[in-house]
């Protein structure tokens, strides 16, 4: 018998388990963490998630003396690829329409030709939850996964944006396939509206949100 070919297969597995072990990824704690979901999230899922938009609300404030909104998107693809970004512009274009996610989804359409995003199995990252315009648009086109930071809830409550009516979208959204993560380094998120506030800059809105 051959101890030392016995004693390396021995090796060699030990080392083939242990990096399986190691390589499991874990899925997050969502409740703990005050994230709303519709589907599990790994642990390097979050990491990923959180590091794009934690990058997003740090670059936000860049725009705000150019009257951009305090809203930034950003689409990748499933290898990590930025495929489009941009800023809510409903100031500077005079464009209601013109929020984070909706320049993003037009600048993705317009650079992959194409009105059907499904097929590229993309992601969106936004600093704050869509609004029910935003969500719309998400949803019909065929981005798969959403990752945002601060919730409609707060981003009212700290500038008095109307965010819209939109009963148990999360749910909705996977009905349709749709990934949704919430929550995601959304102090920070309420950190940079305050700040937008704070430096007086406009809340816009119809005139007939403020009776």
């Amino acid at each position: 018998m051959d101890y030392k070919k016995i004693k390396f297969f021995a090796i060699f597995i030990c080392i083939v388990l242990g990096l399986s072990v190691f390589a499991k990824d874990e899925y997050v704690d969502l409740e703990s963490l005050n994230i709303k979901s519709n589907s599990q999230m790994t642990k390097s899922q979050y990491e990923h998630a959180k590091k794009i938009l934690y990058q997003l609300q740090k670059e936000t404030p860049k725009q705000f003396n150019n009257n951009y909104g305090p809203f930034l998107a950003a689409i990748y693809d499933d290898k990590g690829n930025l495929i489009a970004k941009a800023q809510n512009s409903v100031i500077p274009s005079c464009d209601c329409t013109n929020h984070a996610e909706m320049n993003a989804i037009r600048l993705a359409q317009k650079k992959l030709k194409t009105y059907d995003l499904a097929p590229y199995n993309l992601s969106i990252y936004v600093t704050a939850e869509p609004c029910i315009m935003c969500a719309g648009g998400i949803m019909w086109s065929g981005i798969k996964n959403v990752y945002f930071s601060v919730y409609s809830k707060d981003v009212e409550s700290i500038t008095g944006f109307d965010e819209g009516f939109k009963p148990d979208w999360i749910t909705q959204f996977k009905k349709r396939g749709i990934n949704v993560y919430g929550g995601i380094e959304q102090d920070f998120g309420k950190k940079i509206l305050t700040e937008y506030v704070s430096e007086g800059k406009k809340i816009y809105k119809p005139h007939r949100c403020e009776n």
